[in-house]
């Protein structure tokens, strides 16, 4: 829910900030046009309908792929008159805006059943996301200007921003994080990192994952709370910058003294964008986390930099192959005493001792595995495992790939821009994974191990 203060509605659409001039309307011979419909054809969020707008300013001329601005919950943020200046003034590339509202489904006398806003804002999945690469881009592209410009846009997500307020602003953050070959510049006013539907997890799972080649501006006030019952925004939208920063991503924070309105949002929108899209078409890069388990397995710099790289399944190693066709979901620990498994229908892996006499006792939940989709495969969130020389354990996870320390927290999460792996093959230190029928490697700076090899003692990790 996006609440506006006594008079905010005129703001949205005639806001005047006379220390930004980007907020004074242009000549009528630079402003942009901009077209307009109803989306009712949703495979993903069936028998809900939505307006779109789509802004295309003058200077695009129908045949160079534009920019792209996605705006959620429609146009916020005087956002058309804001992208009338800074396209004419060269502080934004040419950008085409395409500004979705969010579904609601009626009954057949045009009485509301549902409203799906939080459902598709505050979710921390990729469903929004592909919601706009599969419906809502494909359907813009399809649009013809009245003076004959057809829609033309960036496929670069070097080209790409996201924008939004509250559950939009969450939304914008998601749809990037979850798709970074989609978007890598994202503006999140007063967003919802709380706890409606896993938002506020995702402090931990920044510090915790590979860094995204993402530029993130958030901006939230100190007075900022719409339902204290799910969380503390202020808060939260702190603790998204603490973790943005720890995770080395290139983020700017503006922090004011209001509440959850869009006023401060509007107002720090042209300085967003021209810092989002600062040495244009540079592109952004993704940042050094200080998560010194990412540092140990990935190294540092040009190590880190060289990341996965797509192998073409014919050209793997037979043994690779065969194992990425045969996922574990049951083995042993590197000394030969304990036996992990996953536990059906759970985000646990089972821990089980094993005795001289090799008696299995004493089973545990014992590793605990992120699973921000709320969703399981084949029973169990954990799709393929394999161990290190350290203890550690490797997880395959529609999250990305796990990496547990000995007492069965996970440390580091690696991922890929499509983000689910289904198998993985872990040998001397080449890691391979499959995800959507394709194969990947990359090189890690720790050694697996390989049970055929023998039993060993990993050096102890402690308590912790």
């Amino acid at each position: 829910m996006l609440a506006l203060p006594a008079g905010a509605q005129e703001l949205r659409h005639n806001a005047q900030y006379p220390d930004d001039p980007a907020f004074v309307p242009v000549a009528d011979s630079l402003k942009g046009l901009i077209l307009s419909g109803e989306w009712t054809d949703s495979k993903i969020y069936p028998e809900t309908r939505r307006e779109w707008k789509v802004y295309v300013p003058v200077q695009y001329d129908g045949q160079t792929p534009a920019c792209l601005l996605v705006g959620l919950d429609g146009i916020l943020f005087n956002a058309t008159t804001v992208l009338d200046n800074l396209i004419a003034s060269g502080e934004m590339p040419v950008t085409i805006g395409v500004f979705v509202q969010p579904g609601v489904s009626y009954d057949a006398d045009g009485n509301v059943l549902r409203y799906n806003r939080s459902n598709e804002f505050d979710r921390t999945d990729g469903t929004f996301a592909r919601f706009l690469e599969t419906e809502i881009l494909p359907m813009v592209e399809k649009l013809v200007t009245p003076d004959g410009r057809p829609v033309k846009l960036s496929r670069n997500p070097d080209d790409r921003a996201i924008t939004g307020a509250s559950s939009s602003g969450i939304c914008a953050f998601t749809a990037a994080w979850e798709r970074p070959d989609l978007f890598h510049r994202v503006y999140s006013s007063v967003g919802t990192y709380v706890a409606m539907r896993g938002g506020n997890d995702y402090p931990a799972y920044i510090r915790k994952t590979e860094p995204k080649p993402l530029r993130i501006y958030l901006q939230d006030g100190l007075k900022d709370a719409w339902n204290p019952l799910f969380g503390e925004w202020w808060e939260q939208n702190l603790l998204m910058e603490s973790a943005l920063d720890f995770a080395g991503y290139e983020v700017m924070a503006h922090w004011d003294r209001g509440g959850h309105s869009i006023y401060h949002g509007t107002k720090m929108f042209p300085d967003a964008m021209r810092w989002l899209w600062k040495g244009w078409p540079a592109p952004v890069q993704a940042g050094e986390s200080r998560n010194d388990m990412l540092q140990s397995l990935l190294g540092t710099g040009k190590e880190r930099e060289a990341g996965w790289q797509e192998v073409a399944s014919k050209q793997l190693p037979k043994t690779v192959r065969e194992r990425l066709s045969h996922p574990v979901t049951t083995l042993l620990y590197p000394t030969g005493k304990l036996e992990i498994s996953a536990e059906p229908n759970s985000n646990w892996l089972l821990s089980t001792l094993i005795g001289p006499d090799g008696k299995r006792m004493a089973t545990e939940q014992f590793y605990w595995l992120h699973n921000p989709d709320n969703n399981t495969l084949s029973g169990a969130i954990a799709q393929d495992m394999a161990f290190d020389t350290q203890g550690n354990l490797y997880v395959a996870t529609p999250f990305g790939v796990q990496v547990c320390d000995q007492n069965g927290r996970v440390r580091a999460i690696l991922t890929l821009p499509s983000r689910r792996i289904e198998a993985l093959c872990f040998t001397g230190q080449k890691l391979y994974v499959r995800s959507a029928g394709r194969c990947y490697v990359r090189t890690l700076k720790h050694t697996a191990w390989n049970p055929a090899d023998g039993f060993i003692t990993p050096p102890s990790q402690g308590q912790g």
